[in-house]
């Protein structure tokens, strides 16, 4: 079979980027829409830089481990035609939406995605806010698809294609796409949602490109009311190193020195974020499971 030589997507990506960041600051300031704060956009960047530095060696060891499966226990060989393409599509996004949605709902995975909530601004430069961690170990999702047969060099294209896909949702520019296209796609207002932190948005709308996962497995909210973004705790700080590692720092804190038990301790690898377990005993903090009983009760 042969392999097409396919360039680093993202790379080529960054000029697009920085055109399109720019002109997003320029109409904002014209508008007055006051969606971007000098030192949480530079902290955005800074982030997004580190992420495409240290995905330099993360890449190779996700490469490493995809051609691995593929070498060995492949259970099809697929070639590079435009129908595996167009399957590619389909089981990537399939495989970054269980991805997402399990970042947000296990603590150890919560840890690396946090990054990307942690700005109370939405606009373009939040897409580059990206972790310094998760992908060393997240890729862990897409491992069937070498055993399947995809070959690695396709998979990790379609990786790039979609991350660059999902840059431009981060906007309130945009307010919405045609009809059709909401039903479909992942949109800005999509997206609006995800980021938020009101109540019923919570944890909901983890789509990658195709929003019909959310509307299937049932994690969909529409847009209504306005956003408020960022988190739930909100970190205030701008420091690039404290917003990569501190809520792996408050991971390890109540793993190692909560007064429980080691069984009880370990439980907050893979609870959701705000479980917890002490000599009051178990604690969890649902704020959307709580708002949807409140609802209930109206």
């Amino acid at each position: 079979m042969e392999i097409p030589n396919i360039p680093n997507l993202i790379h080529y990506a960054i000029p697009f980027f920085a055109i399109t960041l720019l002109i997003e600051i320029i109409v904002d300031a014209r508008e007055k829409a006051n969606s971007y704060e000098t030192k949480d956009a530079i902290t955005s960047i800074t982030m997004g830089l580190g992420n495409v530095f240290i995905g330099l060696l993360s890449k190779v060891l996700v490469f490493a481990a995809f051609i691995f499966i593929y070498n060995t226990i492949r259970i099809f060989t697929l070639p590079f035609a435009w129908w595996v393409w167009v399957l590619i599509l389909f089981a990537e996004d399939f495989s970054y939406y269980w991805s997402h949605r399990i970042s947000h709902t296990t603590r150890f995975f919560w840890a690396s995605h946090i990054v990307h909530h942690s700005s109370q601004r939405y606009n373009l430069s939040t897409a580059l806010r990206q972790t310094w961690t998760g992908s060393f170990m997240t890729f862990i999702f897409w491992l069937w698809l070498p055993l399947l047969g995809f070959h690695p060099i396709m998979i990790l294209a379609q990786m790039s294609i979609s991350l660059i896909y999902q840059y431009w949702i981060h906007t309130e520019l945009i307010k919405k796409m045609p009809n059709w296209f909401e039903a479909i796609f992942n949109t800005p207002s999509h997206h609006r949602v995800h980021h938020a932190t009101n109540p019923q948005y919570l944890d909901r709308n983890h789509a990658g490109i195709f929003i019909f996962w959310d509307k299937w497995f049932g994690s969909f909210e529409p847009e209504i009311e306005k956003p408020v973004y960022g988190l739930t705790k909100n970190i205030h700080s701008f420091n690039p190193l404290y917003v990569a590692f501190h809520e792996w720092i408050a991971l390890f804190k109540d793993v190692f020195t909560s007064k429980t038990s080691v069984g009880n301790r370990l439980k907050y690898l893979v609870k959701p974020p705000g479980w917890r377990h002490d000599h009051k005993g178990v604690v969890s903090s649902d704020l959307r499971r709580e708002w949807e009983e409140s609802n209930s009760k109206t």
